[in-house]
């Protein structure tokens, strides 16, 4: 029995969070109190200790964020990193997040990051144990496949050999049709593995740990019409809510 159970985590891409030992540190990350009410609002339908640990963190790791703008997982990664690892926050982040509480935010290093101008100066060569984007490959799409491939090809040199990059994303269905700048916001799974995998990634495993089926991706407004966004306001909103947050893809892959 225990046999056949096990498949199925394999199956479903879960059996690597499932049978990691359980990270107390990143718990308590996750429950503490510097922590903003709206973000943990959105713990049920982010999952981050599932995420996170599905993608492998441990606390002594060297882990660049990409864009973390508002931060929601910098106020995780932040303490978690805090005292044996590094966070490195690549590109736009929010300068009130870092200087509202130093204890937890004061080793945050900053790092360049821009696609569009074709900035990668957030690490040193091979010198980060993992790279984390959360819903921002969708935002690169209109730069074209050959900025992308770049892009994804920086996230590669910067990773240490054995490396993790760890992608979620507004998934968009195989088969519907993805416009050229995924102004949905929605993306092909197909397409980020494609882009990764042209950089020299290899696809490691895949998890539906932020999966939802009752998102079909076909709203007026685009993902934003979901929450916490809710663009069309009043318009439809008890439906956009009772789908709740996106489908999201979550995937894991390696430096060789």
């Amino acid at each position: 029995m225990k046999r056949f159970i096990l498949a199925a985590l394999l199956a479903s891409g879960l059996a690597g969070a499932v049978q990691a030992a359980d990270d107390a540190q990143l718990r308590a990350a996750i429950a503490g109190s510097h922590r903003s009410a709206a973000n943990t609002a959105r713990d049920g339908a982010r999952h981050p200790y599932e995420t996170l640990s599905f993608f492998g963190i441990k606390p002594n790791m060297t882990v660049v964020e990409l864009l973390p703008e508002g931060g929601w997982y910098t106020e995780i990664l932040a303490p978690y990193l805090r005292q044996d690892g590094k966070l490195i926050a690549a590109g736009a982040i929010s300068k009130t997040l870092l200087e509202s509480n130093p204890a937890v935010y004061d080793k945050v290093a900053r790092g360049p990051f821009s696609p569009a101008k074709t900035v990668y100066n957030f690490a040193p060569p091979n010198s980060a144990d993992m790279v984390l984007t959360f819903r921002n490959v969708h935002n690169f799409v209109e730069l074209g496949d050959d900025k992308v491939k770049e892009m994804f090809k920086a996230l590669y040199t910067s990773l240490k050999p054995g490396g993790v990059l760890g992608v979620t994303d507004h998934r968009l269905p195989e088969s519907m049709p993805q416009d050229a700048k995924a102004t949905s916001g929605y993306v092909h799974e197909s397409y980020v593995i494609k882009m990764a995998e042209s950089a020299g990634f290899k696809l490691a495993a895949k998890s539906e740990i932020n999966a939802n089926p009752k998102d079909k991706a076909d709203h007026k407004g685009g993902v934003w019409a979901l929450p916490p966004t809710l663009t069309n306001r009043d318009a439809d909103r008890a439906k956009y809510q009772a789908i709740g947050e996106s489908d999201r893809m979550t995937l894991k892959f390696v430096k060789p």
